[in-house]
């Protein structure tokens, strides 16, 4: 006889945050809000059912505890939720994640679980077979995960009507059920207004977000005003759960409503938008630019991803205005040939323009740049961090390419017979195990010595240091280079130590 589970669903962020980012983790890192357990749970609890978020990572729970939290709790499906933070972040989830499920089912066998995400998604049959779960979403997953539910108490619908569910039939034979439809809209069905399934005294934002003020790094949020992106950048992977590069808003006025609402409910101030093109949609930003300058919120410390072709000067102001004081930038290459190649057609007279045009309007810049693109060599990686350095952004992330799952570059990857990392863990940038993408003219190693390197003599750098002494004082400038002294280890650099 069946015992009756008390709780419908479980959704669990993993941890596995020192296995990503090494002794960064620590305290450099920020620790976000899960914004798809959020968006299913409340997909979920608007049809009937009960949840509960277990956020690993935010109670730095480890494989044990997890498995004990589940077998306590003995949900009709348990969910682990392979999203990440951005796009790149859900195949290096893929380890604490793995490793999550496994130490579940050897705790409890019986207990039903499925697997969702970006990178999931993008190799279903795979994560299937090498993965402790018995079931994988294939989609983003609302539907997948209410109906699969249904199929499981056994009053609506059996395993073969459940869309977008990836699974194994009583011969073993893997079947891939019809896609759910995406979800069109995002106020009434995806709105992930559960945040009292948060433990939201365990968040806290990225260090360079609060310069000058590293103390409010706490209370903090992220919240998302779209999802998916209409570009095709052929290193990203955001939208293997969508199929489609689609771009989906949630109306300005409930972003406002949000944002005042964690503002009034749990006094925070600091967020990040967490759209992978926030600043894209003219009327949509300045909308919600609006709407927030209505509010007039004190203090506000809002970040968000742009690129430079959809910066639009005259927006800015009102970016400034609304509390907006840090604009992420995909510059990636100081090269035009290796640009054109990523598919980010643009001219560095336009990024260098755009760059002081935000910083004049009273905005930080915080500049991402990306070595081992398929067309770079060491000469064009050079060109790239002489760009920094020239730019001399208030913050820099330096990456290696990787071909992620679900990504133009992964498929190229295959086709070409280039090298990518041997485990999961490979595909992080700050790991030890950290294998970047090796094409015809780099090897992995060389890119990741380069990538290393360009942190150091980025942060090292007097003239970055004087300015930020100028901006933001003398405790961030001593933070900064309190930073710089952290060293990461890496596997194919062998006895050498990479400056991060």
């Amino acid at each position: 006889m069946m015992v009756k589970k008390i709780l419908d669903l479980l959704l669990i962020n993993p941890g596995g945050r020192k296995k990503i980012y090494q002794e960064l983790g620590e305290t450099l890192t920020a620790v976000e809000p899960p914004l798809w357990c959020r968006l299913l749970a409340g997909y979920a609890r608007d049809r009937g059912l009960t949840v509960t978020i277990l956020d690993s990572e935010a109670e730095n729970l480890d494989i044990v505890e997890i498995a004990e939290k589940v077998a306590s709790i003995e949900p009709c499906l348990a969910v682990m939720v392979v999203f990440g933070h951005q796009p790149s972040a859900s195949t290096q989830m893929m380890v604490g994640a793995g490793e999550a499920c496994k130490a579940i089912k050897n705790k409890v066998p019986e207990q039903s679980l499925l697997m969702v995400g970006g990178h999931v998604s993008a190799l279903p049959q795979r994560t299937l077979t090498e993965e402790y779960v018995d079931f994988v979403c294939k989609g983003e997953g609302p539907e997948t995960i209410v109906q699969l539910i249904g199929a499981l108490k056994k009053k609506e619908v059996t395993l073969d009507s459940v869309q977008g569910l990836v699974w194994q039939d009583s011969s073993g034979e893997i079947i891939l059920n019809p896609p759910a439809p995406l979800t069109t809209n995002l106020d009434a069905d995806l709105h992930g207004n559960v945040w009292d399934l948060l433990p939201m005294d365990k968040y806290r934002a990225h260090n360079w977000q609060c310069f000058g003020n590293l103390k409010s790094r706490e209370p903090y949020a992220s919240v998302f005003t779209s999802l998916g992106c209409p570009y095709k950048c052929s290193f990203c992977c955001i939208n293997a759960p969508f199929d489609t590069n689609r771009y989906r808003m949630r109306s300005p006025e409930s972003v406002v409503e949000e944002i005042e609402y964690l503002n009034s409910e749990y006094g925070i101030k600091t967020f990040k938008f967490i759209d992978e093109m926030f600043v894209l949609n003219e009327r949509h930003v300045t909308n919600i630019c609006n709407g927030l300058i209505e509010k007039n919120i004190p203090d506000l410390n809002i970040w968000a991803y742009a690129r430079v072709d959809t910066v639009k000067p005259h927006m800015l102001e009102i970016l400034q205005r609304a509390g907006f004081r840090w604009l992420a930038l995909g510059i990636e290459s100081g090269s035009k040939h290796v640009r054109d190649g990523a598919d980010k057609a643009f001219e560095q007279d336009d990024i260098v323009n755009i760059v002081r045009q935000i910083q004049s309007a009273g905005i930080f810049v915080a500049a991402n740049y990306i070595f081992g693109l398929p067309d770079d060599d060491e000469i064009s990686m050079r060109e790239t961090l002489d760009l920094a350095k020239k730019l001399n952004c208030e913050y820099a992330n330096f990456y290696s390419a990787m071909a992620y799952p679900g990504s133009p570059l992964y498929v190229m990857a295959l086709e070409k017979g280039w090298e990518l990392p041997d485990s999961w863990s490979g595909y992080s940038q700050h790991s030890y195990d950290c294998k970047p993408l090796s094409t015809e003219k780099v090897s992995a190693a060389q890119v990741l010595s380069f990538r290393d390197g360009a942190f150091h003599e980025y942060f090292g750098s007097p003239r970055y240091l004087d300015r930020i002494t100028q901006r933001f004082g003398w405790e961030t400038r001593t933070h900064i280079e309190e930073m710089g002294k952290t060293r990461l280890k890496r596997k194919i650099l062998e006895n050498s130590f990479a400056a991060e």
